[in-house]
Parts: C-alpha cells; structure tokens; sequence
C-alpha cells in the first residue's frame, strides 16, 4: 500500500447518544482509528448495531461525532461537501426529475458556472459509463431498481468527488443485477482511481471490491477488531475470484470473524493488550493450491 499521507484519518472517533431511559448515554462505537489513502477501496464489515451507517454519514458530514477527530487531507469534516460523494442504500432520485435531470441537478451544483450544453454533455458521458444510454428522459417510476442505482452512481461519479462513500448500495438488489453492478463499479472505481469507502454485509462484495477490509465488534461499544488486508490479485473477476488460492483462506477468516470473533472481541482484547491506534493487520495467505470446484450435476 502507498506510503504517502492518507487522505482520510479517523483518529480515536466516537459516537454516543442518549438513553431513552435515562442513565447517561449509550456509546455506539468508541476508539475508531484507521485511515484511507488516495485510490484506495475500503470496505467496512459488522453486524447490524456496530453504528456502520453512523459512521458512514459522520464521513459525509451529515452528522458529528461525539469524540474524536475526522480528517480529509488536513481539514477536519464539519459539514457535508461536493468533494464527498454519498451513495444510499435507497437510490434517492427526486421522483420528479428524469434520469438527465438527477444528475444534472448534481452537476450544476457542483460547477454553477458551466452552460447548459456543457452539462447534458458532462452527464451524457457518465449515463454512457452506466449503460443507460437510451433512459436520459425516463423519470425513477420508469426504472428497474437496478436502473435507479447506476443513476445514483452516476450522479455521484459526475461530480469528480474526491471521495465517493457508499451505504449497502446493491443491498436490496436481485443477486444478478447486484453482481453485475459490482463488476461495473470495481471496473469504474479502477479506471479512475477514485478513493472509495462502504459498508457493507456482504463478505464477497468486500473481497472483490476493496483492498482492505475494515472489521468492526459488536455494538453498543463497537470497536475496530482488525483490517484485513485483501491478498487476491488487483484483476480478480467475479466469476474468477474463487480460483485464487487466497480466497478461501480470506473467506474464512472473515466468516469466522462475523461468527465469533466479533461477539467475543471483548475477551480476546482483555489478554491481548489490543493498541486501537494500531489496529492488527491481517493477511491471509493460501496454506495450498485453490480447490478445484466441484462440478454441477447436468
């Protein structure tokens, strides 16, 4: 991974909020450390309650933390930004607008000084680089849900944020359109280098997507466990990925993670002396060859 300075640091962040009951507040997670550098894909992986989202939209600005310290380049988030791109888990289209007007909304925000001609242009590039030459004056009714996401994408990516953050976006996809859409956005994400943080439940999203990925405990007080850096090869496919020898090792570390280690992380710390400015750094490594997969009955 690069050495040079990261362009997002979370440095010790936490997040608390009232209890409905009384007795003081009730901690999400708390001692959050890990950072992300220029062109890099980071995945977040945790059980529902571990403030996953929470998270996410202390990124993007749309919320603060209770403690602790959110830098992108050397200025500390106060408030949301163009330069931070957010894709929902719901698409979040304005219902009335077609397709080129979502994202032209986007872009005349973004850049309120280019003519009208200059932005169906910029849009019409980025509608072409979601395939969905053909939908510019379709409103969201007239969309598959599919549809409705590669919009959301590309209003994101038609703003050139810095940084592009994401929420479980193929979530509530069919499994082929969800992949489909993974192999387009690991394709986009690579042709432009652009630095891209999500969350996500889905343990093979995260190794076909990102190059590391960020474990997190349990909530209330979730915790960073460890980050998982992903040994498969930059040109892993989905329909290839589990023929490296990697895969599986990586698979089961963190299914094992998600399945134990994440409940008991509170013990295994107590005898550990776990550092969270310095979060263990896992690589798991192929013990043999990849397993020749077994062949379907025809």
């Amino acid at each position: 991974m690069s050495k040079q300075k990261p362009i997002i640091r979370l440095e010790g962040l936490e997040k608390r909020f009232p209890n409905p009951e009384g007795g003081g507040d009730t901690q999400i997670f708390g001692d959050v450390w890990f950072d992300i550098h220029e062109g890099e894909f980071v995945c977040l992986i945790g059980h529902s309650g571990c403030g996953k989202t929470t998270l996410l939209n202390i990124l993007a600005g749309l919320d603060r933390p209770s403690d602790g310290v959110l830098l992108v380049g050397d200025q500390e988030v106060t408030g949301p930004s163009l330069d931070r791109a957010v894709i929902f888990q719901s698409h979040a289209l304005m219902p009335w607008m077609t397709t080129l007007g979502n994202i032209d909304f986007a872009v005349a925000s973004r850049w309120p000084s280019m003519t009208r001609v200059q932005r169906a242009a910029h849009c019409q590039s980025f509608i072409n680089l979601v395939h969905l030459t053909g939908s510019e004056n379709k409103k969201p009714s007239q969309l598959s849900g599919g549809m409705k996401q590669r919009v959301g994408i590309a209003r994101a990516l038609a703003i050139e944020p810095r940084i592009m953050l994401m929420d479980e976006p193929f979530s509530a996809l069919d499994a082929l359109t969800r992949g489909a859409l993974q192999e387009e956005l690991l394709s986009i994400v690579a042709e432009r280098q652009q630095t891209s943080f999500m969350i996500t439940h889905d343990i093979d999203e995260a190794i076909l997507l990102a190059d590391r990925i960020v474990l997190m405990t349990n909530g209330p007080e979730a915790r960073v466990c460890e980050i998982v850096e992903n040994t498969l090869p930059k040109t892993r496919k989905r329909a290839d990925m589990h023929t490296h020898p990697n895969y599986y090792p990586m698979r089961n570390h963190l299914i094992e993670f998600l399945v134990n280690r994440s409940k008991n992380f509170k013990a295994e710390i107590a005898s550990a002396g776990y550092d969270p400015r310095r979060p263990p750094i896992a690589r798991p490594a192929a013990s043999g060859p990849a397993p020749i997969p077994e062949k379907v009955a025809s």
